[in-house]
């Protein structure tokens, strides 16, 4: 009977075990039992350690678990090609997607952008004084070249819920994975979104033809471009003929796995907010862009170089702000619906920590709460 028990409360203890969040450690396993390890008495212990402040036991579960790592992370694919059967047929797949399927895409991808750019530069600049038939012909132009680039990743891509519609006072907000993101929504409409500025290629497209449906830039490193942005977005929400307006509210590409907190500048708008949540398989390629890591052409030789980019787009019910609820709140609401929809983690840090360090009023309060839980001790002796 002895041997039964204990059997049975070994299982029962692993199944607990197995149901910890992976995403907030138990410091608990971690720590050695009492009657594991003989101390002397009146010796400082870990655990004690760690009973003196909250700051301590947060410190310790950063150390044990980055959880803000993780979450810009790129996950290589485990291999599969480890033994004789399967690396042949491996090797078959990288010439096919190398040597056939990547020409094959260039050449789809050249045919768009001489179509696109054949069509669009006389009309942005003979259609000056028609104003309403450039924007609507400029906004089918972007849509085709988006759809020509969806194409030439062999993009799979599935849209839930009804297609977005041009009203005043609505905003959308969407999970962020990669630049591709835009793309790949703005393929079904021409959303205006607001985005960081970019160098090189990609800057030359933003400062030219995204700024044809009305995007937004924005530097992060200029605390006067935000007073600027924040005008340009509730000016943009209000015009009946404006393209519906995009944000990515995280600030940041984040590997599909979680979220970060957004930020509460679409939810203090005073308008409509609709939820868009993005999902990517990463079956044939992980289509997190690690910006740190990889330029953005390098990640598109990426795409292109795989077999597909599988995606599933769900177009979410409206969500207005709540009496009573503050906009960081409405944030909040609205990133559990997206996590949810999408199937992704939340964790309460801000992307922004990606590119630069905690702010001194957040360390003082840290340091605060740290020497009150020091005084408190101090007194209990």
């Amino acid at each position: 009977m002895n041997s039964n028990s204990n059997e049975i409360e070994k299982l029962s203890s692993s199944s607990s075990e197995l149901e910890l969040d992976l995403d907030r450690p138990n410091l608990e396993d971690y720590l050695p039992s009492g009657s594991s390890i003989q101390e002397p008495r009146g010796k400082l212990r870990l655990r004690d350690l760690l009973d003196i402040s909250p700051t301590l036991t947060e410190a310790a579960g950063a150390i044990i678990d980055d959880s803000f790592t993780r979450c810009f992370k790129s996950n290589s694919p485990e291999p599969w090609n480890w033994n004789v059967y399967l690396f042949p047929l491996w090797c078959c797949g990288v010439v096919i997607r190398y040597f056939i399927l990547f020409p094959v895409r260039v050449l789809i991808l050249t045919i768009g952008w001489i179509i696109f750019l054949s069509s669009y530069i006389p009309v942005h600049f003979l259609l000056k004084g028609h104003d309403k038939l450039r924007k609507k012909i400029e906004r089918s132009l972007v849509e085709l070249i988006c759809s020509f680039f969806v194409a030439s990743w062999t993009g799979v891509v599935k849209y839930h819920g009804p297609q977005p519609s041009m009203r005043p006072k609505q905003v959308f907000v969407a999970n962020h994975t990669s630049m591709i993101d835009f793309i790949i929504l703005e393929q079904m409409t021409a959303f205006a979104v607001i985005m960081q500025k970019h160098p090189g290629w990609v800057g030359l497209l933003q400062s030219t033809i995204l700024e044809s449906v009305g995007c937004i830039e924005f530097n992060r490193s200029e605390a006067k471009d935000r007073e600027i942005v924040a005008k340009k977005l509730r000016d943009h929400v209000q015009g009946a003929e404006n393209n519906p307006l995009l944000i990515f509210p995280e600030g940041t590409c984040v590997n599909n796995h979680y979220t970060v907190m957004f930020k509460k500048g679409a939810f203090e708008l005073g308008c409509t907010v609709c939820p868009v949540a993005i999902k990517y398989n990463k079956i044939f390629v992980d289509a997190f862009w690690n910006s740190r890591k990889q330029s953005f052409t390098m990640h598109l030789l990426q795409l292109m170089t795989s077999w597909a980019v599988v995606c599933d787009v769900w177009y979410l019910e409206p969500q207005n702000i709540k009496p009573g609820e503050t906009a960081i709140e409405f944030a909040e609401r609205v990133r559990d619906i997206i996590s949810v929809r999408a199937g992704l983690k939340k964790v309460p840090w801000d992307g922004y920590l990606k590119y630069s360090r905690p702010s001194p009023k957040h360390r003082e309060q840290k340091q605060q709460s740290f020497s009150e839980s020091m005084l408190r001790r101090l007194e209990e002796k």
